[in-house]
């Protein structure tokens, strides 16, 4: 055997070889790697899209917390000012009730005295009755004094 044929012999195994190969193994190898490759571009696209996703989600959430934080403040502003007005209310209902209660007071106050002044004129009025009585010694009208002392208490 020639060293030459034996190359040559080998030299067509090996196209023969390489040509199998690439009709029934290649296509299937290329094939797997350009699904893995494909898979490994939506994994990445789908990560990007989930990462400007999360981004877009941290956003939103940050917004409906300032505007949660907003109408927060607003509603505890609104309830200080409710307070407020509360009080404020309760103040004046007290003072017009305490005003009342004066008046009322004064009223009764003003009464009593318009009854003991009357009841000090009676009894002056007597008295002056009986002194006269003694002084004259005698009986005096005690209508006609009494009518006499109210025009000089009107006058007074």
């Amino acid at each position: 055997m020639n060293i030459n044929s034996t190359l040559i012999g080998q030299a067509i195994a090996f196209a023969i070889f390489v040509m199998f190969c690439m009709k029934f193994v290649w296509p299937p190898l290329i094939g797997a790697i350009n699904d893995r490759q494909r898979k490994i571009a939506e994994g990445l696209n789908a990560a990007e899209k989930a990462k400007a996703d999360l981004a877009t989600a941290e956003q939103d959430v940050q917004q409906e917390l300032n505007l949660a934080k907003t109408k927060a403040a607003a509603l505890i502003e609104q309830a200080n000012k409710s307070a407020n007005q509360l009080v404020e209310d309760a103040k004046s209902q007290a003072q017009a009730e305490g005003e009342r209660i004066r008046q009322q007071a004064q009223a009764a106050i003003d009464q009593e005295i318009n009854q003991a002044r009357e009841s000090l004129r009676a009894q002056v009025a007597e008295l002056a009755v009986l002194g006269a009585e003694k002084i004259l010694q005698d009986t005096v009208d005690v209508q006609k004094h009494a009518s006499m002392l109210n025009q000089l208490a009107a006058k007074l």
